[in-house]
């Protein structure tokens, strides 16, 4: 299996530490808002990924809930999205990050993403992260402010490891932060927050160095060393988090360790609207709330994402969804056929192997999502491929795809207008009342509207003529 290192910059041959245990860590929602569709993506190509790699390997799958500690800015300054949310909903932040967590996994699993081995959130490991600045502290690589305890990145010499050192030589020149007093680095980082003395937050811990609570980067190094060991075999983000939270992770983590922090990083791009970047700030955004509002089943965005290497960036549009729309139903017909054919045999002949073959190739070429789904389609129009045949091989590629293929299409139910019920109601008194010449006047004008009546056990039902 090859998988784009964004370490190193290139494909990389996937070889984990121990083949008996891939480990694999993905960073999770920050529960202060409903997540974008542009979010998900990210999540629905970590899925691919986890799904590849158990072809081959049991995969202990660990993801962080962030409910404490991410400040508004990548400044270390502002408020926490926490605290921000409650101003916003008048509503305490635990509440707040119990229901958008709740909505998260309901999105997630609406997009047939599998669940995590290990989910773990933020504040249920502070005691992790107060173990881990100490270790820091211990070492050397921390100073204090008036505001929190800081990472000197300047102690760690593999502080451009992620990046290169042009890009941090970009950040250094104050592109990144403006430079404080206090700072002794544009790119220090805070690891622990004090509260502020004005007021009282919501979530505040005691800690060794005062009442505060910790910062987002020590938190997902915190957790995922809990679950994952001091060397995990990979690392997955969007590409938004490669400069700072990934950059900061590597830095703390091998500063704490001595030892390598993960072995092979894996970014997903972009979704963008065409006015640019989806966005929560900007209120520039889609849910799978929005898509089921306006009638879409979520695999369709999720066969949508599929048509995009996760490393090229996708720009959303309904457009592109109503043609994703058709295409799945396009393809799950000929599924359909085949299993129909096939009635009820599956035959993994040597002919359906070399077919999953050729489907694992792609999905083991670094994910080549768009790729595998042609050989779906080949398969499924194949002439070389029995009707059981095909049948084997659609299924195996359904278990990485999660695209429901032999999914039954679903009718759409008759909206009956309000009129034509009014009849239905009276039409049902009279049938009640034993009045047979009104019921079938009734029948006659609710014709005359274009529906037909029939009369079943569960009772009468309207259907358009």
């Amino acid at each position: 299996m090859q998988l784009y290192n964004t370490a190193s910059h290139h494909k990389d041959e996937f070889t984990p530490q121990n083949p008996q245990e891939v480990t694999m860590y993905c960073c999770g929602p920050t529960v202060y808002n409903y997540a974008h569709i542009g979010n998900l993506r990210t999540y629905i190509f970590e899925d691919l990924l986890a799904r590849t790699i158990r072809l081959h390997y049991p995969l202990k799958h660990v993801m962080n809930v962030t409910d404490v500690g991410h400040l508004v800015s990548d400044q270390d300054s502002g408020e926490d999205k926490m605290e921000v949310a409650t101003q916003r909903e008048g509503k305490s932040a635990w509440d707040i990050a119990k229901f958008y967590e709740e909505k998260f996994w309901a999105d997630y699993d609406s997009l047939h993403c599998t669940r995590p081995t290990v989910v773990c959130r933020a504040t249920q490991h502070i005691k992790e992260m107060i173990a881990l600045v100490k270790k820091l502290e211990e070492k050397g690589y921390t100073y204090r402010t008036s505001d929190g305890i800081y990472y000197d990145t300047s102690k760690f010499d593999r502080y451009d490891a992620l990046v290169g050192h042009a890009r941090i030589s970009g950040l250094q020149g104050g592109a990144r932060v403006e430079m404080s007093d206090e700072k002794r680095n544009p790119t220090d980082f805070a690891l622990w927050k004090f509260s502020p003395t004005d007021k009282k937050r919501q979530m505040e811990w005691d800690s060794p160095w005062g009442v505060g609570f910790p910062g987002w980067h020590i938190e997902c190094s915190a957790m995922a060393m809990k679950y994952l060991g001091d060397t995990l075999d990979i690392h997955c983000g969007g590409i938004d988090h490669v400069t700072i939270h990934h950059t900061n992770e590597i830095a703390q983590s091998e500063a704490a360790t001595g030892k390598k922090y993960v072995n092979y990083w894996v970014h997903g791009e972009f979704l963008i609207l065409r006015s640019g970047k989806m966005s929560k700030s900007a209120g520039t955004f889609v849910t799978v709330q929005t898509l089921r509002d306006k009638g879409y089943e979520p695999l369709a965005y999720r066969y949508l994402c599929l048509t995009a290497h996760y490393r090229t960036q996708l720009e959303f549009t309904f457009e592109s969804l109503d043609s994703a729309v058709k295409s799945l139903e396009n393809l799950r017909a000929l599924c359909r056929q085949a299993k129909a054919a096939a009635n009820g045999a599956v035959q993994d002949s040597p002919a359906a192997q070399a077919w999953k073959a050729k489907f694992s190739a792609a999905m083991e070429d670094d994910l080549n999502a768009p790729r595998a789904l042609a050989v779906a389609w080949e398969t499924a129009r194949s002439a070389e491929l029995s009707a059981a045949e095909k049948v084997a091989v659609l299924q195996f590629a359904d278990s990485i795809l999660a695209l429901d293929l032999f999914k039954e299409k679903q009718t759409a139910p008759v909206e009956i207008p309000p009129a034509v019920q009014d009849l239905l109601a009276a039409r049902a008194a009279a049938r009640a009342a034993k009045d047979y010449k009104k019921s079938d006047e009734l029948r006659s004008e609710i014709a005359k509207l274009g529906y037909q009546v029939k009369d079943t056990p569960q009772g009468q039902k309207a259907e358009k003529i």
